[in-house]
């Protein structure tokens, strides 16, 4: 069992999920129930599966629970890319927030490839 508070994966992936909150009230509230639900659930499954799997017994559970939380690190990268397409995000917020989620999936990728 890992303790999910001390993982800098965890530490920021926390921190990338206020972000994505704050840059959702930017959003169009027609939205509300679109992107912006979509980016608020991925950003709090991301550090959420991060500490889930940290709880289970064994590295495999980990394993797969980082799995999930690396889906949901690019499934918010494609929504903050659609939101800056569609001109809902400008191009600064979009790609900072795009470069802290690439930062986490490189984060999340490395911690898999040490639990084999």
């Amino acid at each position: 069992m890992h303790n999910f508070k001390e993982l800098k994966v965890w530490q920021k992936s926390i921190e990338l999920a206020v972000e994505v909150y704050k840059a959702t009230l930017l959003l169009p509230s027609d939205e509300k129930f679109g992107l912006i639900s979509q980016m608020k659930r991925c950003s709090v499954s991301i550090p959420s599966n991060i500490a889930e799997g940290s709880g289970r017994g064994s590295g495999a559970q980990f394993k797969h629970f980082l799995t999930i939380s690396q889906g949901s690190a690019f499934e918010l990268e494609t929504q903050i890319i659609i939101s800056n397409m569609l001109e809902l995000l400008d191009d600064g917020l979009a790609a900072n927030l795009i470069e802290k989620t690439t930062e986490i999936q490189k984060m999340v990728y490395s911690l898999e490839r040490k639990l084999i």
